[in-house]
């Protein structure tokens, strides 16, 4: 088909809307592009058992979960890419030593050392998650964790940013900071899938909001930010659509002729 099309979509701000839904109307969108023969795809910070129910009510099979550093294409693993273990180590005595719970994040569950810090509430509240996080300090121990969470206020975070070589940090909550191999990304994480599939980028677009698309969405000519994102976001992006509650996402693929 030649023209066919590679549609990636964040979630949050972008699928999801305010409440953590999918809108009627994106729904629809995406169902039709499905229809006409182009591949749908997810570039979210969530990890993949986040968002199970999203995939399956979608029919999406191809995404990249943790900003990048896991990807899936087509239900088979193309790409990991874990957090060093002395990295967490260090992170993990360091977050302790100031009262700032740590989560650890693999491609199965999500687990936080102190789950009833007030901080943990909030950060992990937002997210709306369908399933009970449990508590574990050591999690990172035995298993590969491809994103952590770092519970602080932005003026405590100071100290951990200066600390590591081979982790980032990226903000997304008042209290919480992703912590993300370094080098990784949306945008690296999208080039590892087209070298996989042999899609020109010309033939690739992105919809995101916040601060970890906009890489992706300057990567990417076909890119779409949505009214409610950040100034970044909307600063590299070739379209600016509506609010994600106002129907952006459906008026967002129409601005782009998508639909």
């Amino acid at each position: 088909m030649p023209n066919r099309k590679l549609i990636f979509f964040d979630i949050d701000g972008t699928l999801y809307n305010s409440d953590k839904q999918v809108p009627e109307s994106a729904k629809n969108a995406v169902r039709q592009l499905k229809e006409d023969g182009h591949i749908v795809a997810i570039a979210t910070g969530r990890g993949p058992f986040m968002y199970d129910t999203l995939r399956e009510e979608l029919g999406i099979e191809t995404y990249i979960s943790y900003n990048g550093q896991y990807i899936v294409f087509e239900g088979e693993v193309i790409y990991e890419n874990p957090i060093a273990n002395s990295t967490l180590e260090k992170l993990s005595a360091q977050a302790h030593s100031n009262d700032h719970p740590v989560a650890f994040c693999d491609e199965k569950d999500l687990r936080v050392s102190t789950k009833e810090h007030e901080h943990v509430k909030a950060g992990i509240g937002s997210l709306k998650l369908d399933f009970e996080v449990s508590e574990d300090k050591t999690y990172f121990e035995g298993n590969d964790i491809y994103q952590s969470l770092l519970f602080c206020s932005r003026e405590e975070e100071a100290e951990y940013i200066s600390s590591y070589e081979d982790v980032y940090f990226l903000r997304w909550h008042e209290f919480c900071i992703d912590v993300i191999p370094r080098g990784g990304s949306k945008a690296e994480g999208i080039k590892t899938l087209l070298d996989k599939m042999n899609i020109d980028i010309k033939d690739v677009y992105a919809f995101g909001d916040g601060p970890n698309d906009v890489e992706m969405l300057e990567l990417i000519e076909n890119s779409v930010a949505m009214g409610n994102g950040v100034p970044e976001a909307k600063a590299v992006s070739r379209y600016v659509t509506g609010h994600v509650d106002e129907n952006g996402l459906y008026d967002g693929l129409k601005q782009a002729g998508l639909l």
